[in-house]
């Protein structure tokens, strides 16, 4: 392929709204476009990135037995509305009505797509187990759409959904699941961190998501160097330790002038923050939700909502918290109303002589014990793990780091299946719901995380698995004999089934290896007069930062021994 010849665009300066490399050097290297916030189109340069991706996750996806199809994006409300999802989900999920009045929704996921198709052809035990898989753009309405590739609007999503007779098969090929995504991401340069997560609007009851270890993740991961735990902080368990004083001391207040926060309060009484407890207030259905965790520990908002199985948890106002009769910044739930839900921490629930709000201005109370000082409340998990705190597993202490999310499979079991009536005649002739799993990766945002993991002040360092060609040739000068040398070595490579970019253009050579840098080829090889008159030309790994002078007569078996695994 000459340049001259292709479709493409190189930036000078980085796009304003420009934090992270991948978007920075996706966005100067011409791989995409922004059309609108969150919503992108692909130029040739990306497009064969994704297609590399999309067929190195096909052939995996192909070796555990699946079989491909294709789902629509528009699809009817009705059909969401089987699983209970149409009213379930908010405003990330865009409904509108077609010219027929009829209620529709641009999918931003397909298992309902998916266990339609499925019960469409199921009917006996002896058809299962199969795992279906498409590449299909989806559509969510993202509040905050960021980092180029990273959190989008509309993207492309491999997503795959298989059915099982029994829990144990999904089982089975859960596992085979797991190793498939572990071939991928490491066939693109990635040793993924496998944590587990949160189920979300997907259901089921086990999820693990396959994360890229970097400072501009999004997520933040809780793991465990000792014994290997590894969890999304979100859902992350630990092991709690509950503070206990003297049990039998009474409530006492005490004033506290000006001190709010649990670092202000305990200066001023010079105790540990474990030694205090604080309130997180939300509200839910236009009821007051209290939460009480120790003061060193916040509140898991994922736990809080799986907890009590609400989609959305609003922060209260502070009219409905005192309305309650607690006091911000100085509240308990001692002596407040029992009109609201109260939940504290499986570390309070055995803990004594705490300090916590008094409901007054300036004053709090010493020595509380939950079990004896508090009515009507539930006890659950519902704080965030973080470095302070202890591995549920082992003695050690937890670490904390950031992930980008590369793709995530779920147990789903019978939650679709069964609200969906995608059954199968089982052996003893009766009817049981098909078990399923799901998984998925986000094929644009993988391009984008393989940038993040792999490039340098310059550009992308593409893997050679998907790098958008193999070897680039950039004829130097304007004499004819380097042209024609720089064609020869085109056409040779490219007769031997090589992907090779010629940089035919009239342009220094200064921009011709900036522009070399933005593409990240894993092969660029210079032509020049000089090296020429020796028979030579100039050979450079893009992954290396020295270059070598190569015979011309030895170009073609470097890159078949660099190519041939």
């Amino acid at each position: 392929m000459k340049l001259s010849k292709y479709f493409y665009t190189t930036l000078r300066e980085i796009p304003s709204d420009a934090t992270m490399p991948s978007h920075i050097f996706l966005m100067r290297g011409g791989y995409i476009k922004p059309l609108s916030t969150g919503i992108y189109s692909t130029l040739p340069m990306g497009f064969r990135v994704l297609q590399k991706i999309q067929n190195l996750i096909r052939e995996e996806m192909n070796a555990i037995g699946g079989m491909e199809v294709d789902l629509p994006v528009v699809q009817t409300a009705e059909l969401w509305s089987e699983s209970g999802r149409y009213s379930a989900i908010g405003e990330e999920l865009l409904r509108f009505n077609d010219r027929n009045n009829h209620k529709m929704v641009l999918a931003m996921t397909h298992e309902e797509a998916m266990t339609d198709l499925a019960r469409y052809v199921l009917s006996s035990y002896k058809q299962l187990p199969f795992m279906l898989y498409q590449f299909k753009t989806k559509y969510r309405d993202e509040a905050r759409a960021r980092g180029g590739l990273i959190r989008v609007r509309e993207f492309l999503m491999k997503d795959a959904y298989s059915f099982h007779a029994t829990p144990e098969d999904l089982d089975k090929h859960y596992e085979e699941e797991y190793n498939a995504y572990l071939r991928i991401f490491r066939k693109v340069g990635i040793e993924p961190v496998v944590v587990q997560s949160d189920t979300g609007i997907m259901g089921g009851k086990i999820a693990h998501e396959f994360m890229l270890d970097t400072p501009n993740g999004e997520d933040y991961l809780i793991l465990c160097k000792k014994c290997g735990y590894q969890a999304n902080r979100e859902i992350a368990a630990f092991k709690r330790e509950t503070y206990q004083g003297d049990a039998n001391a009474m409530p006492e207040k005490v004033a506290t002038p000006n001190a709010q926060s649990i670092e202000e309060v305990s200066t001023f009484l010079n105790i540990t923050p474990e030694a205090t407890a604080k309130c997180v207030f939300f509200a839910v259905d236009e009821k007051l939700v209290t939460c009480m965790v120790p003061g060193q520990l916040e509140v898991s908002e994922t736990k809080l909502r799986n907890l009590l199985k609400t989609k959305e948890l609003i922060p209260a106002d502070e009219a409905l918290i005192r309305q309650c009769g607690m006091v911000p910044g100085y509240a308990s739930p001692i002596g407040a109303s029992e009109n609201m839900i109260l939940v504290i921490d499986s570390a309070l629930e055995n803990a004594s002589d705490l300090v916590m709000g008094a409901n007054e201005e300036g004053f709090h109370y010493k020595h509380c014990t939950p079990k004896r000082d508090f009515k009507n409340y539930q006890v659950a998990d519902i704080a965030e793990a973080s470095s302070i705190c202890t591995c549920p597993h082992c003695d050690s202490k937890l670490t904390e780091t950031r992930g980008i999310e590369l793709g995530n499979i779920f147990k789903l079991g019978t939650k679709f299946s069964e609200s969906m009536n995608a059954k199968f005649l089982t052996a003893d002739k009766g009817s049981l719901p098909a078990v399923m799993g799901c998984y998925g990766i986000g094929v644009g945002r993988l391009m984008a995380s393989v940038v993040e993991n792999s490039h340098d002040d310059f550009g992308p360092i593409w893997p050679k698995s998907i790098a958008p060609f193999q070897v680039e040739i950039i004829p130097i000068g304007k004499d004819d004999v380097v042209k024609e040398k720089a064609e020869e070595l085109l056409n040779a490579l490219e007769s031997e089934g090589f992907e090779v970019l010629l940089d035919d253009r009239e342009e220094r050579p200064g921009v011709k290896f900036k522009d070399a840098d933005l593409w990240g080829i894993p092969i660029r090889i210079a032509v020049g007069a000089k090296g020429l008159a020796n028979g030579e030309v100039e050979w450079k790994f893009r992954h290396e930062k020295e270059m070598a002078m190569v015979k011309l007569e030895d170009v073609l078996s470097k890159v078949q021994e660099f190519y041939k695994d």
